[in-house]
């Protein structure tokens, strides 16, 4: 076990007690890092935070009470100096990059091998940021490319459920031509060849929700 006044202490933060049971096993096996606590719901973690101030945040997305970013940006409010690292299941662009946004150092996935969470924790501890190559190049593509409005978004959406360009035009009363305009629009800000890649691409990268 590490020495109580040199370990990285790390608070665990995920709705599953499987989950956090098994990531506390795994990193109490670590020398050099003490798991000081573990926490269900952001509401939760903030309460930790405050009262166990460890060195770092290890934590889901999916919280609940509070949404993954918005919780992220509240534990950066009361505790400037806290380093937070994402293990999520979520690989959307859109959620990424608003992790990192709000304050996130790192983001993995679930499905990471143990000893690169390990290394992980020790890099977002010496605050280095820790992004997987493939991770970053996506979240690169995401900041590069140039935003899509909301009558765009909008316009995606009824691409994604089938809808012809008429029938866009029909639903957002505009013209068959304007429907047309922002499609070719969508296609281009998304690097999409047609409009059924472009309706994926928005889905995957968390841009727009079908179910809404």
């Amino acid at each position: 076990m590490a020495d109580a006044t040199t370990a990285i202490k790390v608070l665990i933060v995920d709705d599953h007690p499987v989950v956090r049971l098994g990531l506390r096993t795994m990193l109490e096996s670590e020398e050099n890092i003490s798991v000081t606590g573990t926490a269900g719901s952001a509401k939760e973690a903030l309460a930790e935070v405050q009262k166990l101030q460890p060195d770092v945040v290890l934590m889901d997305l999916r919280m609940p009470e509070m949404e993954g970013a918005e919780a992220i940006a509240e534990l950066r409010r009361i505790e400037p100096n806290i380093r937070i690292l994402v293990l999520t299941n979520y690989e959307e662009d859109e959620y990424i990059f608003r992790a990192l946004q709000a304050g996130a150092m790192g983001y993995l996935l679930k499905s990471t091998p143990q000893e690169e969470i390990v290394q992980a924790v020790e890099m977002v501890h010496a605050n280095k940021r820790c992004v997987p190559p493939i991770i970053a190049k996506r979240l690169l593509e995401t900041i590069a490319r140039e935003e899509l409005t909301q009558r765009e978004l909008e316009v995606l959406k009824l691409v994604a459920v089938g809808l012809t360009n008429k029938e866009i035009a029909q639903r957002l009363f505009i013209s068959a031509k304007t429907a047309r305009n922002h499609v070719a629009s969508c296609l281009v800000k998304l690097g999409a060849t047609d409009r059924t890649e472009a309706a994926t691409t928005a889905v995957r990268r968390g841009l727009i929700r079908l179910s809404e």
